[in-house]
């Protein structure tokens, strides 16, 4: 076995005895650390000590990385200029936040008739919005639900 000793320096290759015996004069583990090289690499540490700070490194990474939600903005067909503009305003700020936008279109009784209305409504949603974000998902009907997903463009 090719040893590694606690302070990183490698010791050269030598029996698994002489290993653990030079592990436990140091009051430490013996660690194999590479088992598919030729000879296979141990290295002396403090394993417990080791999987602390793997675990802590762990922790910091996962606070750094941001977590993407995907937020829904509800829309109708009939949707006047003002309402059309303000939820655009919501929808355009969930996507510079980085976050997915569910757009959904609902359809109550007659308005089952026309999902081409609806289908224009989520174009001009789109094109609204096409300098922060990309279409993901094509807008596709769902029983009286029209949904397209929209994602930060980046």
């Amino acid at each position: 076995m090719r040893l590694i000793d606690d302070a990183g320096r490698q010791v050269g290759i030598v029996d698994i005895e002489t290993a653990l015996d030079a592990a436990l004069q140091r009051g430490l583990d013996l660690v194999e650390v590479a088992p598919e090289a030729r000879p296979p690499v141990v290295r002396i540490m403090d394993y417990g000590k080791f999987k602390y700070e793997q675990a802590r490194k762990a922790r910091e990474a996962r606070k750094k990385q941001h977590q993407i939600h995907v937020k829904e903005v509800k829309f109708r067909p009939g949707i006047e200029d003002h309402d059309f503009e303000f939820k655009c305003r919501h929808a355009r700020r969930f996507l510079e936040e980085g976050n997915k936008v569910k757009i959904t279109m609902m359809f109550r009784g007659r308005q089952m008739a026309h999902p081409e209305i609806g289908l224009e409504v989520l174009a001009r949603v789109a094109g609204e919005l096409t300098d922060v974000a990309k279409i993901e998902a094509e807008a596709t009907m769902d029983g009286r639900n029209m949904t397209m997903v929209l994602a930060p463009a980046k």
